[in-house]
């Protein structure tokens, strides 16, 4: 193991630039880790354990470069830190992501070798699924690692953790249209749903089921040709771009990062901004561009804790009841953003970030009372 903010310049350049950054943007931890045996290369991005261990998935995905991977898990783990802070979890945030395409060069020998990594952390981070890993890798990680969430069932585990996110997702979409139309409802509503995967496809079905009008598209023909066979009166478009130029009501980024930008959200027709992806917002500044088009964005890290919630539950020995009662109160919580966010007159972004912040600072500084030895990040 290498801790690359010794070795590798790539995490020099990242942490000087960080230096000049927000509170909250600086990591506790990074490490790169190499096994030639198995090919494995993956970087663990520890942002804070002011609350508790760090917890967050793997993501396997073919990085262009290694300084891409690792910025994508530096962004990772800080959301981490706030969705898990938001969601009130004693936990702390943390990510990982192994460099390579999962479809060619996942082998039991390369996720055994990642678990001794994650395993060397002594717990300071907890793994789970991601994009491009699944509850039978967890299963496998965890033959070399005791700090494995998102496990299948058969071995204690609460399986998979994308039922709950999309549950919670549809929970904050209820709460948006409270927030905006006056009932928690998404009946009639036209709901345009960006990347139909392992989250996606579950909550096309709640919201078929709410009697939502339902846009879909994804560029894996097999995702497409799932929800078809699922849902005959799903609508389908060519792509993202399509998708968000169509007339929508809500639009929900539910694939990878960044869906939000300076083309995007002039572009948007919708009313509401309301998906699972994680960092939607492309850069700062997108979240006031989207307040003063009147787009009401409910925060991605606030939106998708469902599966994080039931992964936490999974530490104390999983019940889905417990479980699915707490992403219940994403509801609840996206109400109290948008009601801090028109108090405070900030975007609701910015509402739900004080608020994480506020939690991991006066948390944080009662562990450092309680627990005197301990070292950690102050968070201001």
């Amino acid at each position: 193991m290498t801790d690359v903010s010794e070795r590798s310049g790539v995490l020099r350049r990242i942490f000087s630039s960080e230096s000049d950054s927000a509170p909250g943007d600086s990591h506790e931890q990074v490490v790169l880790c190499h096994d030639r045996d198995s090919g494995l290369k993956a970087v663990i991005a520890i942002h804070s354990t002011a609350l508790g261990p760090a917890l967050g998935g793997t993501r396997f995905h073919p990085y262009a470069s290694e300084e891409e991977a690792v910025q994508d898990a530096l962004n990772l783990a800080r959301g981490m830190s706030y969705k898990n802070a938001l969601a009130g979890l004693d936990l702390g945030g943390g990510k990982a992501v192994i460099i390579g395409d999962p479809a060619t060069v996942k082998t039991e020998a390369l996720l055994r070798a990642y678990g001794r990594f994650v395993q060397s952390l002594g717990g300071r981070y907890v793994t789970a699924c991601d994009v491009g890993t699944y509850v039978a890798d967890m299963d496998v990680i965890a033959r070399e690692c005791d700090y494995v969430t998102g496990r299948s069932p058969e071995h204690g585990g609460a399986g998979d953790s994308s039922v709950l996110t999309a549950f919670g997702v549809f929970q904050a979409m209820r709460a948006s249209a409270q927030h905006r139309w006056g009932a928690p409802t998404l009946a009639g509503r036209r709901v345009g749903v960006a990347g139909i995967g392992k989250v996606g496809h579950y909550l096309v079905q709640h919201l078929v089921e709410e009697g939502a009008q339902v846009v879909v598209t994804d560029v894996r023909e097999e995702a497409v040709n799932r929800v078809r066979a699922a849902h005959p009166t799903v609508e389908v478009v060519a792509d993202a771009e399509a998708l968000i130029r169509a007339n929508l009501d809500v639009y929900a980024p539910c694939a990878l990062g960044g869906a939000l930008d300076d083309s995007t959200v002039p572009a948007l027709s919708a009313a509401i901004v309301c998906g699972a992806a994680n960092n939607q917002l492309a850069h700062p500044g997108v979240e006031k561009d989207l307040a003063d088009r009147g787009i009401l964005y409910a925060p991605d890290y606030l939106v998708n804790a469902g599966g994080v919630i039931q992964v936490a539950d999974e530490i104390e020995g999983f019940v889905f009841e417990r479980a699915k009662a707490k992403a219940a109160k994403i509801f609840d919580t996206t109400l109290e953003i948008f009601a801090r966010a028109e108090a405070d007159g900030v975007p609701p972004a910015v509402a739900a970030d004080r608020l994480a912040e506020r939690r991991m600072a006066d948390v944080g500084r009662l562990r450092s009372i309680l627990l005197p030895g301990a070292r950690r990040e102050r968070r201001g």
